[in-house]
């Protein structure tokens, strides 16, 4: 009869519907559930060449962003004062070619390495674009993988305008905070002149002499405790479109940031820009680094800013900067894991290239020889301009990167 077949097929529908609502309950549980499991990730790689950086006109400051919990969990430490800043977005990758990368090394299991000391422990910045995103969107079915991945990760904090008079309170508020939590803040002085060749994150101050008074300010933020400085990312690597008389004048700027920073705190470890694997012969990187005095002003180098390349090419490429380099014994090197999980993408995919991964959790216990730590300096899920405006967090390419 028309109506029995009528009934039957409306009886049939709806059995799929009731099917397919408990299969998307199955896929939600499980997400939540592999969010909710500890040390699920280890990534990081970055290619390019001339970086995209957060947006000139965006405020200073903080920035960082987490990624898998620790087998201790790290605390959150106080609020910032009234008088910090806002996080400012990290840079996007340098455009450079990519090469073949080695094979991945695997992390050091959490349960063969013992917890390290309070005091080489990475600060947690409170404030970020990716805890603003988690807070703000608590049913998001992506955001417990985001959280725990990302959110709960140690990550550097950018100062990214020129704005005397308030830099040196921006600064005191993270390391001050930094210091109350026990741990160690990584910050990002970002301000040079001629920023980026004029590029996706021009901007900077005015003038060298501008720059060295916000540097003394910035300087005077440091405080007496441990601290990690990365000096102006892109800064020596990107100079070839200076002049030779321009990039002197930089260099020589960047050796009295050295000075300044050291001599404000000699705790402070001062870091000088090395580019990365992907681009300058590690002879040509080592003899601008040696004329912006990072042998003599600095503790050593940091690679792979914002970009893709293996940590084990990383490494590789460091040592031989430093060989090259000469200077002390001590000299040693950082290197930025945040998005080299998969190594670098394709030849001329720089701007949020699809199917990279996040990379080794931030440690100052790396194991290995002049490796000095792996931070997350590129905050991960801050798009280089593709997946939203350079600078601003995206939560696809978050969950992405979360789960290459």
């Amino acid at each position: 009869m028309p109506g029995t077949r009528v009934r039957r097929r409306t009886a049939h529908r709806e059995r799929r519907r009731a099917a397919r609502r408990h299969a998307l309950l199955a896929v939600a549980s499980a997400v939540v559930a592999i969010g909710a499991t500890a040390g699920l990730i280890d990534a990081g790689h970055r290619d390019g060449r001339d970086t995209a950086r957060p947006e000139p006109t965006a405020p200073p400051v903080l920035g960082p962003l987490p990624a898998v919990p620790t087998p201790t969990p790290t605390p959150t430490a106080p609020a910032p004062s009234a008088s910090s800043a806002s996080p400012s977005p990290a840079p996007s990758p340098s455009r450079t070619t990519s090469r073949p990368s080695v094979a991945p090394q695997a992390p050091p299991s959490p349960s063969a390495t013992p917890a390290p000391a309070p005091r080489n422990r990475l600060f947690r910045h409170p404030r970020s674009q990716v805890l603003d995103w988690v807070r703000a969107n608590p049913d998001d079915p992506r955001r417990p993988v985001i959280e725990s991945r990302i959110a709960a990760r140690p990550a550097a904090v950018w100062f990214a305008a020129h704005n005397p008079g308030e830099i040196a309170g921006q600064v005191r508020a993270v390391t001050r905070g930094a210091a109350a939590a026990g741990r160690v803040p990584v910050l990002v002085p970002y301000a040079i002149p001629d920023r980026d060749c004029g590029g996706a994150s021009k901007g900077g101050a005015p003038d060298l002499a501008a720059y060295d008074t916000w540097m003394g300010e910035f300087a005077q933020g440091l405080g007496a405790g441990a601290a990690i400085v990365i000096l102006e990312p892109d800064a020596i690597a990107l100079s070839d479109c200076l002049s030779a008389s321009d990039r002197a004048a930089r260099f020589a700027s960047l050796a009295r940031a050295g000075r300044t920073l050291r001599s404000a705190n000699p705790r402070a470890r001062v870091y000088f820009d090395g580019g990365h694997s992907g681009w300058h012969a590690p002879a040509k990187q080592a003899a601008a680094l040696r004329a912006a005095g990072a042998a003599t002003n600095g503790d050593g180098i940091f690679t792979n800013v914002a970009n893709f390349h293996r940590t084990a090419d990383e490494t590789a490429y460091a040592r031989r900067v430093l060989a090259a380099l000469g200077g002390p014994a001590g000299l040693g090197a950082v290197v930025d894991t945040s998005r080299n999980g998969n190594g670098a993408p394709p030849a001329g995919q720089w701007c949020d290239p699809a199917g990279r991964a996040l990379g080794r959790t931030p440690t100052t216990r790396t194991g290995e020889a002049r490796i000095d730590a792996y931070l997350w300096v590129k905050l991960p899920g801050e798009s280089d301009g593709c997946s939203g405006a350079a600078g601003s967090f995206t939560p696809e390419y978050a969950y992405a990167l979360a789960t290459g």
